[in-house]
């Protein structure tokens, strides 16, 4: 079984259709949206949720009001301004200011605070036209991403193993931040989808030395290379000084934003379209690098 997370540098590559798009090509795979903190690759897949579980990530301070001596020790340690005073004498906390450093449980002498686990979000087990999909949703102002990546891609696995699945196919989130290392940490092959602009560039480069940092094997895709020659130029040089295959161009096509509107992956609505031959040509290249 491979792990194949294709990532970018920064948002709006491209990414999320390109995975939707090989979602169609790939066979026996199971599908993973790791971009917990804005998933959309729901958006495309048309999902049927099976399963709902919680995901509980850090906790929380909470006040026992029966334990409580108004005391107000708690105040003046809390570094978020989580806790204060209503009109009513009670000493409360903010659910969404509190960050659960516990320093606040700790100087409580009656105990009445406690520290609880906190319900940072959700993971669903769906089905789709393309296979199952293994997906979360962060919930606002909630910490702890690359937690909740590691739990879907660790289901995710699991469930591969249940049905026989050769590949596990990851839309992964963009940057270099904890979601992203959770993300491609242990995989096959990580594919990098970037665009022909100065951020494009920068950012592709951010995102390959964490790659490789964390001894990641990389490949490129080049999205939309054809609205900017020049810089689809030094990308492709600088991919080659690097050492980086580059599996793939895609061409601007506005039937890509066609596709986007109806929600459904850009090879299902446009299976000879102007993008269609490149992006099944991404595909036999990323298979050959990631079967090699």
């Amino acid at each position: 079984m491979k792990q194949l997370t294709i990532i970018s540098g920064k948002g709006g590559t491209g990414k999320t259709t390109i995975t939707a798009s090989l979602a169609l090509l790939a066979e026996k795979k199971i599908l993973v949206d790791a971009d917990v903190d804005a998933a959309n690759l729901f958006l495309l897949l048309s999902p049927q949720i099976k399963e709902t579980h919680n995901f509980f990530g850090g906790v929380k301070a909470v006040i026992e009001q029966d334990q409580c001596t108004r005391c107000l020790d708690c105040l003046p340690v809390c570094r978020f301004q989580a806790i204060s005073q209503n009109s009513a004498g009670q000493v409360v906390i903010e659910p969404l200011s509190c960050e659960g450093c516990k320093i606040c449980s700790y100087v409580c002498s009656p105990g009445a605070i406690k520290m609880e686990k906190n319900h940072s979000g959700d993971w669903y087990i769906s089905e789709t036209p393309y296979g199952p999909f293994v997906h979360a949703r962060l919930l606002p102002g909630e910490e702890n991403s690359g937690k909740l990546v590691t739990e879907i891609r660790k289901k995710a696995s699991q469930l591969a193993e249940e049905k026989g699945a050769e590949l596990i196919l990851i839309d992964g989130p963009p940057g270099i931040g904890c979601p992203v290392i959770a993300s491609l940490s242990g995989s096959d092959l990580v594919l990098v989808v970037t665009e022909p602009t100065p951020a494009g560039i920068h950012d592709l480069e951010r995102v390959v030395q964490t790659a490789r940092h964390f001894k990641a094997k990389v490949g490129c895709c080049l999205n939309k290379y054809d609205l900017n020659p020049t810089r689809s130029q030094e990308i492709t040089q600088w991919c080659r000084q690097e050492n980086i295959p580059l599996l793939g161009r895609i061409p601007f096509a506005e039937e890509v934003i066609d596709s986007l509107r109806q929600g459904k992956p850009y090879l299902e609505l446009y299976p000879q379209g102007q993008a269609a031959t490149p992006l099944r040509q991404l595909w036999e290249n990323t298979k050959k690098e990631l079967f090699s």
